[in-house]
């Protein structure tokens, strides 16, 4: 018997991943799946919101009206509950999400939720497991797409392995007959 040589896909997600999404995902690999020699291991990161961050942005369009008021500062409290809620969102979308690849036949190489930049985590993990190609599944930036800044075009820049940018929620059929990602939906 041989040893089984790892692929490891690093998937970097918004949100938790449909049945149909991680269908998608997985019949992306049915090929190698045909070669008893390798394993595919699935690495999922999820980004957890910046708890912090939500609130000065609140605070500060709160306070943006009237600029001689004094500046609204955060209860640390309610900074705290919150980041606390957005990691309990971020634990149950990854559950989610595993129990969604894990239903296809996919096996789970870890899932993380990252309170760091996305695709600096993404790279990170694409180094540590020897990630052979980078899935990002996310709703449509048409904005961040146009200028380039989004997290596939950025993880294009840094990575040197492929990078797949998918919709989440829509079939690669989908994707295929729409207008496209970036300025041609403008």
């Amino acid at each position: 018997m041989t040893a089984e040589e790892k692929y490891a896909v690093v998937l970097l997600i918004e949100q938790a991943l449909s049945a149909a999404d991680a269908a998608q995902v997985r019949e992306l690999h049915r090929e190698l799946d045909d070669d008893p020699t390798i394993e595919v291991d699935y690495h999922v990161l999820l980004p957890v919101v910046d708890a912090a961050a939500a609130v000065e942005a609140s605070l500060g369009v709160i306070g943006g009206a009237d600029l001689m008021a004094p500046p609204l500062t955060a209860d640390p409290d309610e900074v705290d509950e919150l980041r606390q809620g957005y990691q309990k969102q971020a634990d149950s979308a990854l559950a989610a999400t595993v129990a969604a690849l894990e239903a296809t036949g996919a096996h789970i190489g870890g899932a993380h939720a990252v309170h760091e930049a996305a695709v600096d985590a993404l790279e990170k993990l694409v180094k540590d497991v020897d990630g052979r190609e980078a899935i990002i599944l996310t709703r449509p930036h048409v904005v961040a797409e146009f200028f380039h800044v989004d997290w596939a075009s950025s993880a294009r820049r840094r990575l040197g392995v492929p990078v797949l940018h998918l919709l989440e929620h829509e079939s690669i059929a989908e994707q295929a007959s729409g207008p496209g990602e970036g300025v041609t939906g403008i």
